[in-house]
């Protein structure tokens, strides 16, 4: 089977035309009278008027309808640093999502160096060409860096997915985890296994919701990351508590919540028998988590639990966040993606989960039926409010908080359900 599945994976790679993106014209390209309008002697129009007025390329061109998915290979999924080019299928897979999802054209850019200035020198300079940027397996720590800097060069949204991405969603199956579990995000310890830019971004986003810093432990490969710790990075050393646990064992008694950004099977049951009364367990290690499901609930039934598996109930997956995020983003011009909108898009996501399925859902997963319960707490990514929903929360908060270039339509939701209008000047100013 592992064969098998080896050579279609390849096969869905090479045939019938290797790759997984292409470009699409826009635009009638038949007769002359379409060429000259196309390119010389039309184009110089559009060419005058921006270079007068920079914010017309939202009009003139595909810019607003654009993002360009970059990484440099130093992190790529679970393999390591594989270095650009290898990571160009899972650039061009990202470019799909966005496709598939919300209708964004996005195209891979794959920068062939490790070192941190020279890579946001290449990314700030073609940074114009693009609605906005998504970055992608990149290593931790110069990630933060690289994002943060990149956001204050360029004027359009720098988003890293791996950590803003996973936190979003994560947030948002754990406040519907804690309505089930009838708990208050105040009032809860949290675990954090794992330190690296996905458990970082998730722990400060659930501290902006409400988490008290101070109940949460964060452990990385040595242990609990404490107050009389040395050498600690500028983002470990916000999660430094003065605390005498040391180990994972230690952390877990007593915690009510329990998220997993590490490695498999490093959760055995007695500490899961040694959390509080109904727990919330996220494992999130993928493919294989940090306890199976099957094992966490044979050691006890009052578990909500969430993974990163797609064949069990309440995967976390990025899917749910980014196309949308990006999708309202661009749909305003937005300068960035702050923490209001990212915010928006949890609570936007929690909620959708609270309505009734529709069939197609139900016909997509050959399921009977699903309601919000203990095993579903997040949307399912095949379902089509997701764009609707999310896109104008993302929107009317990118305008709420004064990072928006332009006005949100009144039937911008409408058109979202349409599926229609996605890249046109409905939105220039």
């Amino acid at each position: 089977m592992v064969k098998q599945f080896t050579k279609d994976a390849l096969d869905y790679h090479a045939l019938p035309i290797p790759g997984k993106i292409s470009v699409e014209l826009t635009k009638p390209a038949d007769t002359m009278r379409h060429l000259a309008m196309a390119y010389s002697p039309g184009v110089a129009e559009p060419c005058n008027l921006i270079a007068q007025e920079p914010q017309l390329a939202y009009r003139y061109t595909g810019k607003g309808n654009s993002l360009a998915v970059i990484s440099n290979g130093s992190a790529v999924l679970g393999l390591g640093n594989l270095g650009a080019l290898a990571s160009k299928p899972v650039m061009e897979g990202k470019a799909l999502l966005f496709k598939r999802f919300a209708n964004i054209n996005a195209i891979d850019v794959l920068v062939d160096t490790q070192d941190v200035e020279e890579f946001i020198s290449t990314v700030r300079a073609i940074s114009c060409t693009y609605g906005g940027i998504n970055l992608e397996d990149i290593k931790a720590p110069e990630c933060f860096e690289i994002e943060r800097r990149l956001q204050e060069l360029c004027d359009i949204p720098i988003f890293h997915d791996d950590q803003h991405g996973t936190a979003i969603v994560t947030a948002a199956g754990l406040v519907n985890a804690l309505e089930v579990q009838g708990k208050q995000i105040g009032d809860i310890s949290i675990v954090c296994l794992g330190a690296g830019a996905a458990a970082v971004a998730c722990m400060k986003l659930l501290v902006e919701m409400g988490a008290d810093r101070g109940r949460l432990m964060m452990l990385d490969r040595q242990g609990v990351i404490h107050a009389g710790r040395s050498g600690l990075s500028e983002q470990k050393a916000m999660f430094a508590l003065d605390t005498d646990k040391r180990t994972l064992e230690e952390a877990m008694a007593g915690a009510d919540v329990f998220i997993g950004l590490s490695g498999p099977d490093l959760v055995t049951p007695d500490m899961v028998k040694s959390m509080a009364i109904n727990p919330i367990i996220f494992a999130c290690s993928n493919p294989n988590p940090e306890i199976k499901r099957e094992l966490a609930f044979a050691t006890r039934s009052d578990i909500v639990m969430a993974t990163g598996r797609s064949d069990l109930p309440n995967q976390v997956n990025n899917v749910l966040g980014f196309p949308f995020i990006f999708r309202g983003a661009l749909d305003v011009q937005a300068s960035c993606i702050n923490e209001a909108m990212k915010i928006a898009t949890v609570k936007a996501l929690a909620e959708l989960a609270r309505e009734p399925v529709p069939e197609s859902v139900l016909d997509a997963y050959s399921l009977v039926e699903l309601e919000y319960g203990p095993d579903y707490i997040l949307p399912k990514p095949m379902d089509p409010r997701l764009m609707p929903v999310i896109a104008p929360a993302v929107a009317r908060a990118a305008v709420d908080s004064g990072v928006a270039r332009t006005v949100l339509e009144e039937d911008y939701e409408e058109q979202l359900w349409g599926g229609v209008g996605f890249g046109t000047d409905r939105n220039w100013r």
